[in-house]
């Protein structure tokens, strides 16, 4: 019971924010012009920001945590691959394969993850190298997966697939521009001086609220309806069946304590915010994206506590 309490006092927070965007719209203090603009904000700038920073700023111990680094590295790809696959074959409606895929796959740390790592351990224990190894990827493959299905190439009218084109909107993706960034501070092992962290983190942390507000604003429940079997089916892989299939593997290998809390957060997290910006913003289903967003942030509260009871019950935490 005391898990979900934490985990409510986590996720309610979140839905608060997302309410105060519809009552933000209804109010006419914002309105659909302020949501793009305010989203394009979030993905051009605030995102790369924060995504730079993490990266360039975590201070790990290659040698001591190898392992633990290439596990986290290895299922992220294992994870993005199957569920590509899988989405291609199963998804009727191709616009939607982008969306479900990295809703399905792609977690975050921020909302459940970190927090419940704090309150268990008093630290953030492994989840920064947990960030560090498989955070980059989540992104990187996100925005090749929501380039290649956006919407034309996989809609109405569709245009050809063009390999130059699309590894040239990889390459000048801004938050594959961030990441490259991040792990060149990170590699060359450069502290940033304050005078530029701090304006950095503080532009970057606009992003998540933006983003919410954003969510809350452009959200209708007549989108629930139209797309509640893929939110639904994305939000049980994510917070479910992904744990439920990694998890007996990382206890296997011998993962327990702050390592597997680390591993739970990368594979059970409600699927990430900034999954809703790039969907819009990359031409592909962002309703869908806000939807498998909004049920995961719900749903979670009981499977992590869940998952949290059963992982306690076992003597692997």
């Amino acid at each position: 019971m005391e898990n979900f309490i934490f985990a409510l006092n986590a996720t309610i927070p979140v839905f608060i924010v997302i309410i105060s965007g519809k009552l933000f719209i209804k109010l006419g203090i914002i309105d659909e012009k302020w949501t793009s603009v305010s989203d394009k904000l979030a993905f051009y700038v605030c995102l790369p920001l924060v995504l730079m920073v993490d990266i360039a700023t975590i201070k790990v111990k290659f040698a001591d945590n190898v392992k633990f680094i290439v596990f986290c590295f290895l299922v992220t790809l294992a994870m993005f691959f199957i569920m590509w696959i899988l989405s291609a074959a199963f998804v009727k409606d191709k616009t939607m394969v982008g969306s479900f895929t990295q809703g399905s796959v792609r977690g975050s740390a921020a909302i459940l993850g970190m927090p419940f790592a704090l309150n268990i351990y008093g630290n953030s224990g492994m989840v920064p190298m947990m960030i560090l190894a498989s955070v980059p990827i989540f992104n990187a493959f996100s925005v090749v997966i929501l380039t290649v299905s956006a919407n034309k190439y996989n809609g109405g009218q569709k245009k050809a697939l063009n390999l130059k084109t699309i590894l040239k909107s990889i390459i000048k993706n801004p938050l594959i521009i961030g990441i490259m960034v991040g792990f060149l501070v990170c590699l060359l092992n450069i502290d940033l001086p304050p005078i530029v962290l701090k304006p950095v983190k503080t532009i970057g942390a606009a992003g998540v609220p933006l983003m919410l507000i954003s969510l809350g604003a452009n959200f209708k429940m007549t989108d629930i309806k139209s797309r509640l079997i893929p939110a639904a089916m994305a939000s049980l892989i994510k917070l479910v069946l992904l744990p439920l299939a990694f998890i007996p593997l990382a206890v296997y290998l011998g993962f327990r304590g702050p390592s597997l809390i680390a591993i739970l957060i990368m594979l059970g997290a409600p699927s990430a915010i900034s999954g809703y910006v790039m969907a819009k913003e990359m031409d592909n289903d962002h309703i869908l994206m806000s939807n498998i967003v909004v049920l995961t942030t719900l749903f979670s509260s009981v499977t992590f506590t869940l998952w949290i009871f059963a992982l306690k019950s076992l003597n692997l935490l």
